[in-house]
């Protein structure tokens, strides 16, 4: 049996390219166990928040292979808060050690 040449191997090979599809947007609210709130919109991907000292947080989110979403976000003073979201809601935690919950409305 004969073998195929390189040129034969290397057209048979499959690329696969990741999908890119939009992330729903809308209005974030997530609470923490302190009292804290996070609210704003996002469109897309990029998201921005205020919480209830009027700091801002602005964010992005990124859909993975699992159908998650994982978000990131940062003030202007550098703390940060990263986490995952699916389709029933939005776990956050941040440099604190403070977990957020919430929903897009």
């Amino acid at each position: 049996m004969a073998k195929a040449s390189p040129a034969v191997q290397s057209r048979s090979m499959q690329i696969r390219k990741r999908k890119r599809s939009m992330i729903r947007g809308g209005q974030f609210r997530l609470e923490n166990g302190h009292n804290g709130i996070l609210s704003g919109f996002g469109d897309g991907d990029f998201i921005r928040l205020r919480d209830e000292f009027g700091n801002e947080w602005c964010g992005a989110a990124e859909r993975q292979y699992d159908d998650s979403i994982r978000f990131r976000f940062r003030d202007s003073t550098g703390h940060y808060a990263t986490g995952v979201g699916d389709n029933f809601g939005i776990t956050l935690r941040d440099d604190r050690g403070h977990t957020w919950r919430g929903f897009v409305d």
